[in-house]
């Protein structure tokens, strides 16, 4: 990793050009930063760099470029960069790179899949600091893997995308885990077989491979990606086998890292131990519990991290209960899987859907729920497309259109699931889709569902709403 006196293109000056421009100028590089926002662009005066707006084509003499995860290997940049025979790296391939470095190297212990992720990663967060580790979650989960390293962590539970997995080559891990793989992201990939080959990335190197045995695609991935020297342990919703971690009645069971898998497995703690509850979340607990005990933290502190785990906002979390019915806010739900996970964790379900599906198929989903859902309520650009699917699979239940234009569309659309509700019943947002059609974010679509929520709780009570 010796770029001192050598130039160096930063492609993006967004969230990674911020974190890897102060990088590379410490190592002595010379650095150029393009973009085509110029505002954007302007915000890195100061840090040493060079800005130059809209670059099609890397400068002669850049050695190295260092992307922001966004941008496509189809864009003009990279495809000219690629084609000149210049290495093209991401933010998290040079924070690998600058932790070899250091004189102790931070252990890798690294997340990706297409669905719980964040909430995983979390998790095992939890769990190493349970272990007493000088540890952080990091990478796709908001903080910066180069800054995490920087800031000199000795362990990092990394949520890594496909589109940082792409641009990332040398990476190592000691322990890593694709959680699942479904439908997302096809636009910037091409293929499926591409978004699995990214995701794929995470194993080339690793030391040990860890695979959901419940989902085909995170199976075959590791059996494809991962080296023959690597050690393969599997999580399952079931009787673990040998050299896997699973479920025993009520208890998560290590049969991988206890001293005699044949015919030994050590309990790490109960169902009620996780949360948010459903299986879905069982199966990323069960994951961070193996890559916590690839790096060789005891059963008890898994137990005490997954008990102290704080679910992140806008995951499966309940926001009232009103006349019988529970209000749960998914919103981090944004596609078909995600929302299928959620959804069966409850027996009866109104349902809130809706936004960009993206091009995702929802037919598998809905006809995998139908039997749980009371009411449909949709919202957004894609609603159409769901409700088919709903008419197709489930045309019993009763589905409420919102009308585009709604001035207040969230609260509508919480008023006319309450209106399908009964008591014991689910309203639940699990969206299925993303967010960008009506909100700014899936946060905030979530903090309007909460806030519609909390007005009809006040409302039930008969006391003024904070909201109002």
């Amino acid at each position: 990793m010796n770029v001192e006196g050598r130039h160096v293109l930063v492609a993006g000056a967004g969230v990674t050009g911020k974190s890897v421009v102060p990088v590379l100028v410490e190592l002595g590089a010379r650095v150029t930063v393009t973009d085509g926002n110029a505002e954007r662009l302007a915000e890195l005066d100061g840090l040493g760099a060079e800005l130059v707006p809209g670059l099609t084509e890397p400068p002669s003499d850049v050695v190295l470029v260092v992307t922001s995860p966004g941008w496509r290997p189809t864009s003009p940049l990279l495809v000219a960069a690629a084609e000149a025979g210049v290495e093209v790296i991401g933010d998290v391939e040079l924070a690998w790179r600058v932790g070899q470095l250091r004189e102790h190297p931070p252990c890798w212990l690294v997340i990706t899949g297409t669905n719980g992720k964040t909430t995983t990663a979390g998790m095992l967060e939890s769990i190493l600091k349970a272990a007493g580790a000088n540890a952080v979650a990091c990478g796709n989960i908001g903080y910066a893997a180069l800054d995490a390293v920087r800031a000199g962590y000795d362990v990092l539970a990394v949520e890594l995308s496909s589109f940082q997995l792409h641009w990332s080559s040398t990476l190592a891990p000691d322990a890593a885990v694709v959680l699942n793989l479904a439908e997302d992201h096809i636009d910037w990939h091409g293929s499926m077989a591409e978004y699995a080959a990214a995701k794929g990335r995470v194993y080339t190197r690793a030391k040990v491979a860890v695979h959901n045995a419940d989902d085909d695609w995170s199976t075959r991935i590791a059996a494809e990606h991962a080296p023959e020297s690597a050690r393969r342990v599997g999580f399952q919703l079931d009787t673990p086998r040998a050299g896997e971690l699973g479920v025993v009645e009520d208890l998560l069971v290590d049969r991988a890292f206890v001293a005699d898998p044949a015919n030994s497995a050590e309990a790490l703690a109960t169902l009620t131990d996780v949360r948010p509850a459903g299986p879905h979340n069982v199966a990323n607990a069960l994951a961070a519990a193996a890559l916590a005990r690839a790096h060789g933290v005891t059963p008890e502190a898994v137990l005490k991290g997954l008990r102290e785990y704080q679910p992140a906002p806008h995951r499966a979390v309940e926001v009232a209960e009103v006349a019988g019915v529970r209000y749960v806010n998914d919103s981090k739900a944004t596609n078909p899987h995600a929302a299928a996970g959620s959804l069966r964790a409850h027996e009866s379900i109104v349902w809130i859907a809706g936004g960009q599906l993206k091009g995702a198929s929802v037919d598998e989903l809905v006809s995998s729920i139908s039997g749980r859902l009371r009411g449909v309520v949709l919202l957004g650009v894609d609603s159409p497309v769901i409700a088919a699917a709903v008419a197709r699979h489930a045309p019993d239940v009763p589905v409420n259109s919102l009308r585009p234009g709604d001035d207040e569309p969230m609260t509508a659309a919480v008023s006319a699931a309450s209106a399908m509700a009964r008591p014991g019943d689910v309203v639940l947002l699990a969206p299925a889709a993303a967010s960008l059609d009506m909100f700014s974010s899936y946060g905030e679509r979530g903090d309007a569902f909460a806030a519609a929520v909390r007005v009809l709780r006040d409302d039930a009570a008969g006391e003024p709403s904070d909201d109002s």
